[in-house]
């Protein structure tokens, strides 16, 4: 079997075709019936002439038809495309075109968008719209565009062909300037790290290869049953994706919540119902939430969770302990990575609290001044993080860029992904933030990040985000914004916050500016939105008419 993703889940297909593979409310698929509809969507992907390396955007929520598109791009040989479903017409163009994009599947829920931007979108000849409507809602004309429903009830299944690990994968990631790069992976790599993560979640030990796996896979749902894994986030974000290959490959139930928002008690309602073995989230802007759902919602009986896997965002200590405090049985798993590669992580237990941005790093990984001089362990001396080993080719039609982000260091390649830290003389690795938000204070470097968790360490603050100003004299200025928990008391003056944690921080890190808004602009996956956190400030700041 050769390593590539619609290969692997193929082969499981077969090993466990009447286990169920995708559940969203009432809605089940068995593995039978997810590889049959796959495969007539991709049918109807070669019947509208796309092929290997044609791209396939997913402009969709979390949903069935993500996963089925998903896996029928793969089984063309083609390239599944993420598309942020918060794009607008510009966004959603530029990615469409950049991505040089085939094929559309998107919600009719954002079909408004769809048809201002089909004509201009030259390279795609196929539209296929997911109905997501109920009877009262408008519904917007796409020309041109087909049912995805009917095109997947009247084409013939495509054929299983012979596939290449080198295939690309593609994953776009935002960031928090410019628009969106394609980060380019491979096939092969892709199953290598699916192996590894259904052995870990399981205990099973990793099967030798992808030809392993099925028999594997057999055995352990037989005899124990599926392992379930539960998205909170996003499938279009890399952290949600990443939950898709190693329980789709391990046989497991692939549990999407049907609420489009974050929803608390949908969420451990679902955990509960569906006995959901491994919840991925992305730090802080989902962990508090379902903390202060725990404690304020009804007793739930939640040993089903083993595992708590996040990346994306910080996960701050104090909300680890407080959610192993009603998940006792089960470890939260922080996984320090970003698109670029995976840096390392922290697992938390009950009464083994890991402090935030601390963690144990992958074989390899280093920290290097801006000059390529490798940092020394204990030194205290601030340097980037370096990621060797599998990581991404680049990033698609972006050579400049790539250029910066991937670098030999004496003979060998890494990856760059912006993040800075330090690193003790026991080898573990404290994360300070991305280089690209740093601040610069009379000459002293200020990581937001670090900022921000000293913040929302006080019992009135939900959530924070800390940036730069210009400052006449110091250069820039630290401001920040921050929410209240809800049925937190009210902040008479916001400085209040800053007093009751300066002694957690050096005076010249703290904010001199603070204002408190009703929601710290993050995106749907929980990444900070900084840009709108500004501008937020500079609406509560401007002088009252």
């Amino acid at each position: 079997m050769e390593r590539h993703l619609a290969t692997l889940w193929e082969h499981v297909a077969d090993a466990v075709p009447d286990a169920t593979a995708v559940v969203q409310g009432d809605l089940r698929l068995t593995y039978r019936e997810l590889d049959d509809r796959a495969a007539r969507l991709a049918g109807a992907l070669q019947a509208a002439g796309l092929g290997t390396g044609s791209k396939v955007a997913q402009y969709l929520y979390n949903s069935p038809a993500y996963v089925e598109s998903y896996a029928a791009a793969l089984k063309i040989r083609g390239v599944p495309v993420n598309v942020n479903y918060r794009y607008l017409d510009d966004e959603l163009l530029y990615l469409l075109e950049n991505s040089e994009a085939e094929a559309l599947v998107f919600h009719a829920s954002l079909g408004d968008r769809v048809a201002r931007v089909a004509e201009r979108a030259t390279g795609v000849k196929l539209l296929l719209e997911v109905d997501d409507l109920d009877s009262g809602d408008e519904r917007i004309a796409v020309a041109g565009a087909q049912s995805y429903e009917d095109a997947v009830r009247s084409a013939a299944p495509a054929a299983r062909i012979e596939r290449d690990p080198k295939d690309v994968l593609l994953l776009y990631t935002g960031g928090t300037t410019g628009m969106p790069k394609g980060v380019m992976t491979k096939n092969g790599s892709a199953v290598d790290g699916a192996i590894t993560t259904i052995a870990s979640v399981t205990g099973v030990p990793a099967a030798s290869g992808p030809d392993a796996v099925p028999e594997l896979v057999r055995s352990f749902v037989a005899d124990q049953g599926q392992f379930v894994t539960m998205p909170a986030c996003p499938l279009m974000h890399g952290t949600g994706m990443a939950a898709l290959a190693p329980t789709l490959g391990g046989g497991g139930k692939l549990v999407l919540l049907a609420g489009r928002g974050l929803d608390i008690d949908e969420l451990w309602s679902t955990v509960e119902r569906e006995g959901v073995n491994s919840l991925v989230i992305v730090g802080d802007a989902f962990a508090r939430p379902m903390l202060r759902g725990l404690r304020e919602g009804p007793s739930r009986e939640l040993d089903c969770v083993k595992f708590v896997f996040s990346a994306g965002a910080m996960f701050s200590a104090e909300v680890r302990e407080g959610l192993l405090e009603h998940l006792p049985g089960a470890a939260i798993i922080d996984n320090i990575a970003a698109s670029e590669g995976g840096m390392g992580m922290a697992v938390s237990t009950k009464g083994n609290i890991v402090p935030t941005g601390s963690f144990l790093p992958n074989p390899g990984v280093k920290l290097f001044t801006e000059d390529g001089i490798e940092v020394e362990p204990g030194s205290d001396e601030i340097g980037m993080v370096a990621v060797p080993g599998s990581i991404p080719e680049g990033y698609y039609h972006d050579a400049d860029k790539t250029a910066r982000t991937f670098r030999e260091f004496g003979g060998v390649r890494y990856a760059i992904p912006g993040d800075w830290g330090t690193i003790g003389a026991d080898g573990i690795l404290t994360l300070l933030g991305r280089g690209s938000q740093c601040i610069n204070t009379g000459g002293e470097k200020v990581f937001p990040e670090e900022v921000e968790e000293v913040l929302k360490v006080h019992p009135s603050v939900e959530d924070a985000l800390v940036f730069g100003l210009p400052d006449e004299r110091f250069g820039q200025r630290i401001a920040a914004v921050v929410s209240l928990a809800p049925g937190a008391e009210p902040v008479e003056d916001p400085k209040e916050i800053v007093d009751a944690v300066r002694t957690r921080i050096s005076s010249y890190k703290l904010p001199r500016d603070v204002v408190v808004v009703d929601t710290v602009p993050r995106a749907a996956n929980g990444k900070a939105d900084y840009p709108r956190a500004r501008e937020l400030f500079e609406i509560a700041s401007a002088p009252r008419q």
